[in-house]
């Protein structure tokens, strides 16, 4: 079971290809959308897609869950904002709540942070960087794409929707070698 966890951003709206990927290498997906990523993602959509609702925010502690227990996470886009919050161990948002579980039950987790460049250049956001690394986030982070020199260049730089199906690839060998 695969979390798939969106930040807000016009790139949460590319994440059904990406759940059609993930579905292909075998993973059953689930949405887990931050308030602002549910602006721009179709939430039906990806429902009939995953075969699970997509949630925001928290249930209430009567209420039975909805979706099963996650095995792994993607988080993709990550916002700075939802990296910075994360690394501090805020839990303010359901997709935040459920990363900092996530890193306490030691589940693995891919993440491919993507702010603008100024934003990259902040000195909190690369000790947050590191600091999920440390912890054994996977982080899929290219710096010279962020850099100012790529935020000008004349064609939009592409996210790293390869190299987070690659990744993901990878984490399902290994998810599956480990389970019965």
């Amino acid at each position: 079971m695969l979390y798939s966890v969106a930040c807000g951003g016009p790139l949460a709206r590319q994440l059904a290809p990406f759940i059609e990927s993930a579905q292909g290498q075998g993973w059953d997906v689930c949405v887990i959308a931050t308030p602002a990523a549910a602006t721009f993602l179709d939430a039906g959509s990806l429902a009939g897609l995953t075969g699970h609702p997509v949630r925001t925010v928290y249930k209430h502690p009567d209420e039975p869950d909805v979706l099963p227990p996650a095995d792994a996470f993607a988080v993709a886009p990550a916002t700075f904002n939802t990296i910075n919050k994360w690394a501090q161990g805020i839990s303010d948002t359901l997709a935040l709540g459920l990363l900092n579980e996530a890193i306490g039950l030691g589940l693995p987790i891919l993440a491919v942070p993507w702010p603008n460049a100024a934003l990259a250049r902040h000195p909190v956001f690369g000790r947050s960087v590191a600091t999920l690394r440390e912890w054994g986030v996977q982080v899929i982070l290219d710096p010279a794409r962020l850099s100012p020199a790529a935020s000008v260049a004349q064609e939009p730089v592409p996210f790293p929707w390869d190299n987070l199906r690659t990744a993901l690839a990878s984490l399902r060998a290994a998810v599956g070698a480990s389970q019965p």
